[in-house]
């Protein structure tokens, strides 16, 4: 994760233009959003469905496009969702919902602990815990969620996540309790 204080060491113009060149990529080579069917998703592990969306090989979900986040990055037990923000995810105060902060959170732990998980297996958030502690606006520029694992077991899993921009400043931080089970 990175460190709630900005690196000094850190050039944001560098790092800005890297995510962009790299969302720039990925969205080059996504499919448009879907579900994909029970049968292909009980055939591959978390990671290889995980994998397959940044590919391009299977659609990305449609909480993504509605939002305008796309995952980025991917493996085992850590993932990175990237999204600007902009008016459209504002609040009638004049800044970034609370509820873009929370999905972006959402899908980086959760896509996390799914990372983990063997073929035949799902998992669904049980609870979530969201901590705001700075506002975004349509000038934040790019930020990046990104979900580690704690621990997966055989029935929950839980992770940890961070919302940070390209200076390294931390926007929000969550922790989730996911339910695991057999795909039916």
């Amino acid at each position: 994760m990175t460190d709630a204080k900005i690196d000094p060491k850190i050039d944001p113009t560098a790092v800005l233009k890297q995510w962009q060149e790299q969302e720039a990529a990925v969205r080059a080579r996504m499919a448009e959003p879907g579900v994909l069917g029970l049968d292909q998703l009980k055939a591959v592990s978390g990671i290889d469905f995980l994998r397959g969306i940044l590919e391009g090989k299977y659609p990305v979900a449609h909480i993504g496009k509605t939002l305008d986040f796309i995952p980025v990055e991917g493996e085992a037990g850590r993932i990175v969702f990237q999204g600007t923000p902009g008016l459209q995810h504002y609040n009638p105060l004049g800044s970034v919902h609370g509820g873009y902060f929370c999905t972006l959170l959402d899908s980086a732990v959760g896509c996390a602990v799914q990372s983990m998980l063997p073929a035949g297996v799902g998992y669904t958030t049980l609870e979530i815990k969201v901590n705001l502690i700075r506002a975004m606006n349509s000038k934040t520029g790019p930020v990046r969620a990104e979900g580690k694992v704690i621990q997966v077991g055989k029935q929950v899993g839980t992770a940890e996540g961070r919302i940070v921009d390209a200076a390294g400043k931390v926007y929000a931080h969550a922790t989730t309790t996911c339910l695991i089970f057999p795909l039916p």
